[in-house]
């Protein structure tokens, strides 16, 4: 008896290895499946902004250039504000919402359910575009100040400067606005979602 119940012991702690080596598996492979889906994602959009953005901006005028430079770094804030949202929002809030058949709801919670993919493409993949962007159009815009005004040295480490800094300041005060109102987002976001998508 003493010997069958051992035998029974290590055939179903085989059977629990066997089934976490198999999660572990299907973990990694998911997990490099949405690297490179992103890294191709990142890369194509990258090639694409950056030539229309670059190419569009060197037959703007100054003040048409600042102004799309602004927007790049706002829709940046913007989409690291969306990241954060969505990490932080409660599952709960949309629950009761989705059993009172709300619209938006159901696409907000799944949002949050993959919270982490969300994240990396609106704080990461777009964050990270927006401010290859804005580099690339400061350097430009910084050129044509410099040729403009017959200046003698090139000014693009100070505009360079001015745009890290609003960039990094209006992420550490979009932050605070995603903890504070991460369900208002997250709403605000599945609502905008569901009019692309149908919701079931």
């Amino acid at each position: 008896m003493k010997a069958e119940s051992k035998n029974d012991s290590k055939d179903l702690s085989k059977k629990v290895s066997n089934k976490d080596v198999k999660k572990d598996s299907k973990k990694e492979s998911s997990e490099l499946k949405w690297f490179i889906t992103v890294f191709i994602l990142s890369f194509i959009l990258s090639i694409i902004f950056s030539f229309i953005s670059t190419s569009a901006i060197g037959n703007l005028s100054i003040l048409p250039a600042i102004l799309i430079l602004i927007l790049i770094i706002f829709l940046g804030i913007i989409f690291d504000i969306v990241g954060v949202a969505v990490t932080v929002a409660k599952e709960a809030h949309f629950h009761a919402k989705a059993s009172k058949k709300i619209a938006g709801s159901k696409t907000s919670l799944k949002l949050i359910k993959n919270s982490a993919k969300v994240s990396n493409i609106c704080a990461d993949v777009i964050g990270d575009i927006a401010g290859v962007l804005s580099g690339s159009i400061s350097a430009l815009i910084a050129m044509k100040i410099t040729s403009s005004l017959n200046l003698d040295f090139n000014i693009q480490f100070i505009v360079s400067a001015i745009v890290a800094s609003l960039t990094i300041g209006g992420k550490a005060i979009g932050k605070g606005i995603a903890q504070r109102n991460s369900t208002e987002i997250v709403g605000i976001v599945g609502n905008v979602l569901r009019v692309f998508g149908r919701e079931k």
